[in-house]
């Protein structure tokens, strides 16, 4: 995914204040051998770009001068009532150097699930992302989760998902974590029999009093 972004030449409270009254973000590039560098982007570009997924989990084509810069978004601060972005950092990407990321999980095959489709399940999605690492060429947009093989009563985890070749997944000490499990929906209650029966009967009529002779 490729976005421009320009040079900035001024820092502070003041100036990053000023810029963004004119419709620009302020942001920086940091990492590698090269030093930070103050950025400033299009507000509105990156308002609809932040709102695809591939933003925030590939690497990003950064265009700079004229030259293009491979970077990972890594920080972005949002004004806490304004629809606005505040600040933006950037890092960049070194070839030969292995990411840590997280990556986002689809799931797909739901409706195919004998779980979901005759047992009256549903797939609990326990994560929805997952912590990898890999080489910024393998880097993988988002993971599939095939939950079309998902029975009741069974889970799937970390080790039963395909990742890419070439990319690890991240554990944080954690054996082998449950990722999506089939759920079963409780039913709604049914009265009981004695009580249905009761409800459904039609009230007997009064008895007739006997009248004078």
């Amino acid at each position: 995914m490729k976005f421009v972004a320009f040079e900035r030449a001024k820092q502070g409270t003041g100036a990053s204040r000023r810029l963004r009254i004119t419709g620009r973000t302020p942001g920086i590039v940091y990492g590698g051998a090269a030093e930070p560098q103050l950025i400033e982007l299009d507000h509105n570009a990156l308002w609809h770009a932040l709102k695809k997924e591939a933003f925030h989990s590939s690497v990003l084509d950064m265009e700079l001068n004229g030259a293009e810069n491979k970077v990972l978004l890594r920080d972005v601060q949002m004004h806490p009532y304004k629809q606005q972005i505040l600040h933006i950092d950037f890092q960049r990407v070194d070839a030969t150097t292995k990411l840590h990321m997280k990556v986002p999980l689809h799931f797909v095959g739901e409706e195919n699930s004998p779980a979901i489709k005759t047992d009256g399940c549903i797939a609990n999605h326990v994560v929805t992302e997952i912590d990898v690492l890999c080489l910024p060429s393998d880097l993988p947009e988002f993971i599939t989760v095939d939950l079309s093989g998902l029975h009741k009563g069974m889970s799937l985890r970390l080790a039963d998902i395909s990742l890419p070749k070439g990319v690890s997944a991240v554990t944080h000490g954690k054996n082998n974590p449950v990722v999506v499990s089939a759920v079963v929906v409780a039913a709604a209650e049914t009265p009981a029999p004695d009580a249905a029966a009761a409800a459904a009967a039609p009230a007997a009529p009064a008895a007739k009093g006997k009248g004078k002779k």
